[in-house]
Protein backbone atom coordinates (compact mmCIF):
# COMPACT_ATOMS: atom_id res chain seq x y z
CA UNK A 1 0.00 0.00 0.00
CA UNK A 2 2.88 2.14 0.76
CA UNK A 3 4.54 1.59 -2.20
CA UNK A 4 1.67 2.63 -4.29
CA UNK A 5 0.98 5.71 -2.11
CA UNK A 6 4.88 6.37 -2.99
CA UNK A 7 4.73 5.49 -6.93
CA UNK A 8 1.79 8.03 -6.99
CA UNK A 9 3.96 10.63 -6.02
CA UNK A 10 6.23 10.40 -7.94
CA UNK A 11 4.30 10.44 -11.16
CA UNK A 12 2.23 13.61 -9.82
CA UNK A 13 5.96 15.51 -9.44
CA UNK A 14 7.32 14.20 -13.04
CA UNK A 15 4.10 15.29 -14.40
CA UNK A 16 4.46 18.52 -12.68
CA UNK A 17 7.74 19.04 -13.53
CA UNK A 18 6.79 18.49 -17.45
CA UNK A 19 4.45 21.24 -16.89
CA UNK A 20 7.05 24.14 -16.23
CA UNK A 21 8.08 25.06 -19.20
CA UNK A 22 4.68 25.74 -20.87
CA UNK A 23 4.55 27.71 -17.79
CA UNK A 24 7.64 30.19 -18.83
CA UNK A 25 7.30 33.78 -19.79
CA UNK A 26 8.29 35.11 -23.19
CA UNK A 27 11.65 36.28 -23.30
CA UNK A 28 12.14 39.34 -24.45
CA UNK A 29 14.98 41.82 -25.02
CA UNK A 30 16.54 44.83 -27.00
CA UNK A 31 19.37 43.89 -29.53
CA UNK A 32 21.67 46.05 -31.94
CA UNK A 33 22.27 45.01 -35.38
CA UNK A 34 25.36 46.27 -36.66
CA UNK A 35 25.46 45.47 -40.26
CA UNK A 36 22.86 44.23 -42.41
CA UNK A 37 22.41 40.52 -41.42
CA UNK A 38 19.76 37.82 -42.10
CA UNK A 39 17.25 36.48 -39.59
CA UNK A 40 15.54 33.30 -41.10
CA UNK A 41 14.99 34.52 -44.91
CA UNK A 42 14.62 37.68 -44.45
CA UNK A 43 17.06 40.71 -44.86
CA UNK A 44 17.11 43.13 -41.48
CA UNK A 45 19.13 46.17 -41.89
CA UNK A 46 21.45 47.42 -39.30
CA UNK A 47 19.90 49.04 -36.34
CA UNK A 48 18.00 49.00 -33.16
CA UNK A 49 15.35 45.84 -32.56
CA UNK A 50 13.20 43.47 -29.98
CA UNK A 51 14.06 40.52 -29.91
CA UNK A 52 10.90 38.23 -28.29
CA UNK A 53 11.64 34.35 -27.82
CA UNK A 54 9.13 32.39 -26.93
CA UNK A 55 9.67 28.83 -26.51
CA UNK A 56 11.81 28.04 -30.19
CA UNK A 57 10.10 31.01 -31.70
CA UNK A 58 12.28 33.91 -32.40
CA UNK A 59 10.46 37.08 -33.23
CA UNK A 60 12.04 40.37 -34.15
CA UNK A 61 10.18 43.45 -34.31
CA UNK A 62 11.04 47.35 -35.06
CA UNK A 63 8.20 49.61 -33.48
CA UNK A 64 5.39 47.37 -33.73
CA UNK A 65 5.93 45.96 -36.92
CA UNK A 66 7.19 42.30 -37.12
CA UNK A 67 10.57 42.45 -39.23
CA UNK A 68 11.59 38.49 -39.34
CA UNK A 69 10.66 35.70 -37.35
CA UNK A 70 12.61 31.97 -37.18
CA UNK A 71 13.30 29.16 -35.06
CA UNK A 72 15.62 28.10 -32.62
CA UNK A 73 17.07 27.00 -29.57
CA UNK A 74 18.55 27.61 -26.61
CA UNK A 75 22.23 26.52 -25.30
CA UNK A 76 24.33 26.66 -22.71
CA UNK A 77 27.85 27.86 -22.71
CA UNK A 78 30.47 27.53 -19.88
CA UNK A 79 30.69 30.97 -19.37
CA UNK A 80 28.64 34.42 -19.26
CA UNK A 81 28.76 36.73 -21.40
CA UNK A 82 30.41 39.99 -20.51
CA UNK A 83 27.57 42.26 -22.96
CA UNK A 84 24.50 41.96 -25.03
CA UNK A 85 25.81 40.76 -28.54
CA UNK A 86 24.46 39.43 -31.84
CA UNK A 87 27.04 36.86 -33.66
CA UNK A 88 26.88 37.06 -37.25
CA UNK A 89 28.55 33.88 -39.66
CA UNK A 90 30.45 35.08 -42.81
CA UNK A 91 27.45 34.72 -44.88
CA UNK A 92 25.82 37.41 -43.09
CA UNK A 93 23.29 34.95 -41.01
CA UNK A 94 22.20 35.78 -37.54
CA UNK A 95 24.08 32.92 -36.13
CA UNK A 96 23.22 33.37 -32.37
CA UNK A 97 22.17 36.11 -29.58
CA UNK A 98 24.14 36.40 -26.05
CA UNK A 99 22.81 38.09 -23.41
CA UNK A 100 24.79 40.00 -20.74
CA UNK A 101 25.55 38.61 -17.36
CA UNK A 102 24.02 34.92 -19.09
CA UNK A 103 25.56 31.32 -19.75
CA UNK A 104 22.94 30.55 -22.08
CA UNK A 105 22.37 31.86 -25.76
CA UNK A 106 19.79 31.89 -28.14
CA UNK A 107 21.27 30.02 -31.08
CA UNK A 108 19.35 30.09 -34.75
CA UNK A 109 18.46 26.74 -37.19
CA UNK A 110 20.12 27.52 -39.97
Amino acid sequence: MKFNSILRSLALAAALASTVPLLAKPFSKTINIAQSAKIGKVDVRAGEYRLQIDGNKATVEKGRQVVAESEGRWEDRATKSSSDSVLIGENGQVKEVRFSGQTRVFVFNE
